[in-house]
């Protein structure tokens, strides 16, 4: 009999599908159920950007394959847009369109550690990242991140991690799942860390557009010299524009590492999406304004998730910030899976156990608060008080 691919094989099976099946055994008793389970955006894509997905999809000029690297067109728009966040000097030739963030990771993490490799990565993190990386057979190490720090990284902690055998480190901000924004000083000594130790920095942002208001640019990593050697900055389009379907993505790189993320991109997808990419090169500076309030209703949501649990004292926030909350709940000796089953089938609230995100979080649930308005995140506060582990 044939076997299985070991790396794959060993994998549990994606866990938003089975969470979601919890969901079958809520009744409906307490209301509509509130799904905070996957981070998906609490509103509709705009009627403009849905016009120009439709314009691009109809033209057979975007039928056939496109450059690896990504649409010219778009490639362009998103360098001077993220020259222009940074304060840096971005082109083109620094960008690598992907298909999603996830893939993305993928490309960056191929480009950088192999076989018998290792990453490092927080305590929590973010399951697609780690098993990405089980399944490419680089092992993976982990700093913790305390929540007494906020669940920040801690440099200390992060240069004991960095073995011999680390390639990479890892890094999710705003985080998920805990929702910890990094503030930039701090970002910019993990950078110092990483150029000092030699290995490559693997900056995950997908959700820098949810930055808390009066927030500066996130870093000022792009405009130092050198960064090429070791800056790789990942992000999606999903959120922000309302369009996780179409999975389109960017890598930030030196040309040189572009130029390696092409030979990976060849042979997984050969390119991203094409009527997205050109949707997205004009949707980019047409929308700012809508992107922006979205900004703002998102830090409403944010703030009146704050508002709600102050009034719950046995439930904690421990992080919140961008889509995320990483809630600390109150039934000690109980597995966060447990705890979190129990909430939908009788509160109608889904959510994810924080044990996906590694070991030692099994007090913590993850809220992926930004799916829901702000009536809905009074709701809440309404319902938690009512559950009860027997």
């Amino acid at each position: 009999m044939p076997h299985y691919n070991p790396l794959v094989e060993k994998l549990v099976p994606p866990p938003i599908p089975s969470v979601l099946a919890w969901s079958k055994a809520y009744k409906g008793e307490k209301g509509p159920l509130i799904d905070l389970s996957q981070a998906v955006p609490g509103y509709p894509a705009h009627p403009e950007m849905l016009a120009l997905l439709g314009k691009f999809a109809a033209s057979p000029a975007y039928a056939g394959y496109g450059p690896i690297e990504g649409e010219p067109v778009l490639r362009n728009v998103y360098a001077e847009h993220i020259a222009a966040l940074y304060g840096a000097d971005l082109v083109a030739a620094n960008v690598h369109v992907t298909a999603g963030c996830n893939q993305a990771f993928a490309c960056a993490a191929m480009a950088v550690a192999g076989p018998g490799d290792a990453v490092l990565m927080t305590n929590p993190y973010y399951f697609n990242q780690e098993t990405t990386l089980a399944m490419f057979g680089v092992r993976t190490r982990f700093a913790p991140c305390e929540a007494s720090n906020g669940f920040l990284p801690d440099i200390a902690s992060l240069s004991v991690a960095i073995t011999p055998d680390v390639r990479a480190l890892a890094l999710v901000s705003p985080n998920n799942p805990t929702g910890a924004v990094y503030p930039p000083d701090l970002i910019g000594e993990i950078f110092d860390l990483c150029w000092e130790r030699g290995i490559w920095l693997i900056l995950d942002e997908t959700y820098r557009d949810f930055l808390p208001e009066g927030a500066d640019r996130p870093h000022d990593l792009f405009a130092r010299e050198g960064w090429e050697d070791t800056l790789i900055g990942l992000y999606s389009f999903s959120k922000s524009f309302c369009i996780p379907g179409h999975r389109l993505g960017a890598i930030t790189a030196g040309a040189e590492t572009v130029d390696q993320i092409a030979k990976i991109m060849d042979n997984l997808q050969i390119c991203a999406p094409r009527a997205p990419q050109a949707a997205v090169a004009k949707a980019l500076p047409d929308l700012a304004e809508w992107r922006d309030e979205n900004r703002r209703e998102i830090a409403r949501r944010a703030a009146a998730l704050r508002a709600t649990m102050q009034q719950i004292p046995d439930w904690q926030i421990g992080a919140v910030g961008a889509y995320f909350a990483f809630v600390r709940h109150p039934f000690e000796g109980r597995s966060a899976s447990e705890v979190a089953e129990a909430l939908v089938r009788e509160a109608g609230i889904l959510c994810l156990p924080g044990s996906y995100f590694g070991e030692g979080q099994e007090r913590y649930l993850r809220f992926a608060f930004a799916n829901a308005d702000v009536a809905t995140i009074a709701m809440i506060g309404q319902r938690l008080p009512g559950l009860h582990m027997a």
